[in-house]
Formats: structure tokens, C-alpha cells, sequence
């Protein structure tokens, strides 16, 4: 060999090793946070901050990668058990749920995301590998996946986004919405969720600023994947993160400068940030000690003020306001694009239980209300109990409350999203984009109501 050429590099093993164990450690924290998910009904970010402590040193993009395919499991989860369960022998059902967990990881990586098909059946091979309770199993793995790998075509082109719910909640939608819309509702979930900001001024000069495009709402829709707080804007606070959906109700309300306004189950405060920027003296309740002081943060970072108070909305009593937002706990399923773990962490009996508490606290707000006073109810959910129903029996009970009807006008572009009643209703397929990263909104019910005076 001539001197002058240099002779190749030889592998490092440690390195070699040490991506190994980042790679399979990524792959294991997902599988643990999904089963968390799934098994015990926990928030898919405590999820995976659980698996992540107890995986071991993970770097920041490997850490990314086991949210992402978390994300994207979640996602995907029904049509993906559907799957698996027609190519093993005994389904998915007798399958350990170790093993179980570690093919839906491997599958979501195959069927759904940019990674080598053989990265993910080598790594799903080696999880089960490593687990001497699954050992003997690992050419079950192989075997299921490479099939996955090799029908993936054909798998995809017979993917009905609807068998990605869960039954419960494909059910109720169905007979909610009827099967065209829930088709659209489900294929919406499907997408990439988009990144709204809301500016807390000069909105056409942010949006031209952040390379996004101005909604006729005001939200302005993000293009830059770039992190959030390496925007412009983000540091000096003239803007926060927020859904185009999920700024609505605060601007229904039409706060004004002076005013006394409560915003009740305020956290995480996004809503509270929008009533104090319009100068009104803002009083904000919720539960929640440690979700209040995210609120108190995000206000500080604004640089807006508003008297903040830790108590239970449905008892907290003080002076009568002249407006009140109540942005009621829900069941969030109008979140799923963002948050997919809500399908499978939330149940009927949950949706049953929130529309008690919501019609408690509905009612003990409008006692709270000045005569003429106008409160603004809010859920971040597609159910009719916790939206359209909730309102029915509101106006049933109590002779001293009305609607009052949303104008087109004031939810420009979403005039369909307004019903015969004047309340609006988005659903997370509305704003179509030929971009799809671009569409959507997530799903909110708002009803506008007036005390009697």
C-alpha cells in the first residue's frame, strides 16, 4: 500500500456498541410509554418522561425519536393492532404485551416514518431478544415484521384512518356526525397538527416576520418547523403558541379595557394572556397549583399581569364580574391531532363524569355574573354532552341566562362552523390547505350567553 494513502479506519466497537444501546434504548422507551398509555391511562408525556429516566443516558435526538414514534403509534394504534393481529398465528390478543408493544414500534417505524425497514425489525429482533422472558420470541418478531416490511404497499393503500380510533369514540362520532364526517374528522387525525401563534399585536407584520400566513381569525399558521424559541419574537414575548381554534372563545368574549373579567379553569393561561392583553383586570382561577404557576410564568414572559387565585371554580366566590370565560374540563377529544394519547387515555364514563362537573360549574359562573353580564362557555371536546347538550339543559333550568348569537363575522372563515343557534362547533377538518401540514383546527365547542338585567 503507498504510504501517502491512509489506511482505512477501523470501527470503533465502543461507538459502535454505545449506538447500539442508544438506538434500542430510544425503541424501548416508546414501547414502555406506550403500554403506560394504553395499559394505565396515563398522559403520553408522563409516559415518556418515566421511560426516559429509566432508560438510561439518551441523547436529544434520541430521546426526539422515542416521541415520535410514541406520537405516531398512538396515531396510527387501531389500523396498526389490525395488522399485527392478522399475521400472528394466535393474534395480538395472546400475544405478551412486551412483545406486543415491540412490534407496534417496530410497525409505526416501517409503515410510518422514514427509517430502514431493517433498522426496525433489527432492533425490535434484539428488544425481544434481550428480554429473556420474550427470548424464545424473537423470531416471532422477525418473522411478523418482515411480513409488515414486505405487504407495506399494499397496507397502506387499504389504511382507513378510522380503524385508528378506538371503537368507543368511532362510535359516538359516527352517530354524532354521520359516516362522511367522521371519515374527514379521522383523516384530519391523521396529519402532521399545525403550529399556531397568536401575536399579542401587529399581526400582518408578525406573520410576514415568521414566514407564516395570517389567519382571518388573527392566529397566525407557522411554516417553519425551526424550534419555537429560536423564532422571532419568542424572547421578546410578542407572541405565544396557541391553536387557531383554541383563541376563539377569549376573543368571542370581547373583553374591554377596564372591565372585570374572571377566567375561570384559567391554566395553562393562554386564554388569560389573550383577556389581559386587552387591558381588562383579569382575575384567574383554577385548581391547580402547579399548572397556575406555568400560567404566572407565560404571564411574566408577556410581560401581562392579571391577579391569579388557586381555588376550585365550582365553590370560588368573590365580587360579581362584568364578563366570564369558562373554558370547562373536558375530555379534550377535540386535541387528538395534537395530543393522540387522549383516544386511549379517556373513556365514556369520563365524558359522562366531566358533563356533571362542567353543568356545576356553568351554573355557579352565571351566578357570578353581573346582571347584562356575558360569559362565554368553552370545551375543547367533539362531544355533544359537553358542548351542544350542555347548553340545552343550561337554558332549560335557568329562565335568567340566553344566548347570544355568534355573528358570522366574528369567526371570519368559519362561518359554517356556526349553528342554527349561534354557537360554534369546529371540528379538526375544517381550514382545508393544499398543504395538509397546513389544515385543520382543533375541535372546541363556544356558546355566548347573557345574564338577565
Amino acid at each position: 500500500m503507498n504510504r501517502s494513502t491512509p489506511r482505512p479506519a477501523r470501527p470503533d466497537p465502543s461507538q459502535s456498541a454505545a449506538d447500539t444501546a442508544r438506538a434500542l434504548g430510544a425503541r424501548r422507551a416508546a414501547a414502555s410509554a406506550l403500554r403506560h398509555v394504553v395499559e394505565r391511562r396515563v398522559a403520553m408525556d408522563d409516559a415518556l418522561q418515566r421511560a426516559l429516566a429509566r432508560g438510561g443516558e439518551l441523547d436529544h435526538r434520541d430521546a426526539q425519536l422515542a416521541r415520535s414514534i410514541t406520537t405516531i403509534a398512538l396515531k396510527h394504534l387501531g389500523g396498526l393492532r389490525k395488522a399485527l393481529d392478522a399475521r400472528l398465528e394466535k393474534g395480538l390478543a395472546a400475544t405478551p404485551p412486551e412483545l406486543a408493544a415491540t412490534l407496534i414500534v417496530g410497525a409505526t417505524q416501517i409503515l410510518f416514518m422514514a427509517i430502514p425497514a431493517h433498522a426496525a425489525v433489527d432492533c425490535a429482533v434484539e428488544l425481544t431478544r434481550a428480554d429473556r422472558r420474550l427470548s424464545g420470541l424473537a423470531g416471532v418478531a422477525n418473522a411478523v415484521l418482515r411480513r409488515i416490511s414486505s405487504e407495506k404497499d399494499a397496507l397502506l393503500e387499504d389504511h382507513d384512518p378510522v380503524a385508528d380510533l378506538p371503537d368507543w369514540l368511532a362510535r359516538r362520532w359516527r352517530e354524532t356526525y354521520g359516516e362522511a364526517k367522521l371519515q374527514k374528522i379521522a383523516a384530519a387525525l391523521a396529519l402532521e397538527p399545525t403550529l399556531d401563534v397568536t401575536p399579542l399585536s401587529e399581526a400582518t407584520d408578525w406573520a410576514e416576520r415568521l414566514d407564516g400566513a395570517l389567519m382571518p381569525t388573527g392566529s397566525i399558521r407557522l411554516r417553519s418547523l425551526a424550534p419555537v424559541e429560536t423564532l422571532s419574537g419568542y424572547q421578546e414575548a410578542r407572541w405565544f403558541v396557541q391553536d387557531a381554534a383554541a383563541a376563539l372563545p377569549a376573543k368571542l368574549l370581547s373583553a374591554q379595557a377596564g372591565e372585570r373579567v374572571l377566567d375561570l379553569c384559567a391554566a395553562p393561561g393562554g386564554k388569560t394572556a389573550q383577556l389581559a392583553a386587552t387591558g381588562a383586570s383579569v382575575i384567574a382561577v383554577d385548581r391547580s397549583s402547579a399548572r397556575l404557576k406555568r400560567l404566572k410564568e407565560n404571564l411574566n414572559r408577556l410581560h401581562l399581569t392579571a391577579q391569579v387565585v388557586t381555588a376550585d371554580a365550582a365553590a370560588w366566590s368573590g365580587e360579581s364580574a362584568d364578563a366570564i370565560l369558562l373554558d370547562a374540563p373536558c375530555a379534550s377529544t377535540g386535541t387528538i391531532r395534537r395530543h393522540p394519547d387522549v383516544a386511549w387515555t379517556k373513556s365514556e364514563d369520563d365524558v359522562r363524569s366531566l358533563a356533571a362537573l362542567q353543568s356545576r360549574l356553568i351554573d355557579h359562573a352565571i351566578d357570578l355574573l353581573k346582571p347584562g353580564g356575558r360569559l362565554v362557555y368553552s370545551t375543547c371536546s367533539l362531544e355533544p354532552e359537553e358542548g351542544e347538550q350542555q347548553i340545552e339543559s343550561l337554558l332549560r333550568r335557568r329562565s335568567d341566562v340566553r344566548l347570544d348569537p355568534i355573528a358570522a363575522g366574528e369567526a371570519p372563515g368559519l362561518a359554517d362552523a356556526i349553528d342554527a343557534h349561534g354557537a360554534l362547533r369546529t371540528t379538526p377538518d375544517l381550514w382545508p390547505d393544499p398543504q395538509p401540514r397546513l389544515a385543520g383546527l382543533d375541535g372546541f365547542y363556544a356558546a355566548r350567553l347573557r345574564r338577565a338585567g
